[in-house]
């Protein structure tokens, strides 16, 4: 559990593990601390806030979903997971359900068409081959809905790139590559950050970071040779 625990925080920007290292472990016990830096404070708790709903420390029922993430089978998670791993690092509470346009169509009527009612404002929906969730869903409710064309055992995801991209007009889906949920992910946290003037200093942080650490990366390449770079 403590393993598990200080790799989950590891993954969270700004987190540093200070483990004590004593023999033997006992109830209340303290093993060691987890130390969270950040630019401000909204950061700070969205951080914390994604590592503890992690742990299980917090009631996902509590809070009302803004982004829901749909798959039209369980063998799609692998690449949805993706999408709740950045809206848990933005603090930004979702849920992730199997949805199937063909095999549970009354399912997914009645899931797209509540939306407005229990507080999502975006949908993430990832399918592969036939495609059909991100359009049908598209077109039972008016809040944004973004695809995630999943690769399936043949065509590589081209299919199921172009299904999603040749949506007909007046049923818009926004689409991210084959596999990319964590930009579905990001592009939800982006929409949301319209009218959400927090989630939007968190993504500015975010590209600042990004900007950070490539220019870090380029620096090192320029300091040392290209050999020893890669052979770090």
């Amino acid at each position: 559990m403590a393993n598990q625990t200080i790799a989950r925080a590891l993954e969270i920007p700004g987190a540093t593990v200070h483990w004590y290292d004593k023999p033997d472990m006992r109830k209340q016990r303290k093993m060691g601390h987890i130390t969270l830096v950040g630019p401000s404070v909204g950061v700070l708790e969205a951080r914390l806030k994604s590592m503890l709903k992690e742990e299980g420390y917090e009631n996902p029922s509590e809070v009302a979903p803004r982004v829901g993430i749909v798959m039209g089978s369980d063998s799609d998670l692998s690449v949805m997971k993706d999408a709740a791993k950045i809206l848990n690092m933005f603090g930004v509470s979702n849920e992730v359900r199997i949805v199937s346009a063909h095999r549970t169509p009354e399912l997914m009527y009645t899931y797209a068409s509540s939306t407005r009612e229990r507080g999502i404002q975006v949908i993430i929906a990832g399918a592969g081959g036939a495609v059909h969730l991100p359009g049908m869903v598209a077109a039972l409710t008016p809040f944004p809905v973004i695809g995630v064309p999943v690769r399936a055992s043949t065509l590589d995801g081209i299919d199921s790139l172009l299904s999603i991209v040749q949506m007909p007009r007046g049923v818009p889906v926004a689409t991210v590559a084959v596999n990319n949920a964590t930009n579905a992910g990001l592009l939800a946290v982006r929409i949301l950050g319209v009218g959400d003037a927090d989630l939007w200093t968190r993504m500015n942080q975010y590209q600042e970071d990004t900007r950070d650490f490539v220019l870090l990366k380029a620096d090192k390449l320029r300091k040392d040779s290209w050999e020893a770079y890669l052979n770090r």
